[in-house]
């Protein structure tokens, strides 16, 4: 194969690996309508929960637990009927530094919710955003 055809295979590889990448973010379901936050941003923590097992996330929405793991919870989806209940939160601890700052859902009955920093909560509804996989 000369130059010329290499690269042009190269660039064609290239070209069809983003348009699968773009077709599979294009293919996650959104998890629910509405959502339960602490502030209209959802940019306030609602609880702190600990994880009560080891959980492994599906794909990049959703946040591996490991059990005992300390997580602070931001939203809590309402569910569509025969959905699960998610909730969004971020993972906190010393041994968890590389996940700290990562916000994603895991299943609510996965946690145990410790402490409420929040009683009074609004509803919003959820956007695509909410749901992006990249």
């Amino acid at each position: 194969m000369d130059t010329h055809h290499g690269l042009m295979f190269l660039c064609i590889c290239v070209g069809l690996g983003c348009i699968t990448t773009h077709t599979h973010t294009a293919l996650v379901e959104k998890l629910a309508d509405r959502k339960i936050c602490a502030d209209k941003h959802c940019s306030y923590v609602l609880s702190e929960a600990r994880a009560l097992e080891d959980y492994v996330a599906p794909d990049c929405r959703f946040i591996n637990l490991r059990r005992g793991q300390q997580i602070y919870v931001f939203s809590k989806l309402k569910p569509v009927e025969g959905a699960g209940v998610f909730w969004s939160g971020s993972v906190y601890g010393e041994r968890y530094v590389h996940q700290m700052g990562i916000v994603g859902y895991f299943p609510s009955n996965y946690i145990n919710e410790t402490r409420v920093f929040q009683k009074n909560t609004v509803e919003i509804p959820t956007t695509d955003m909410d749901f992006f996989c990249a």
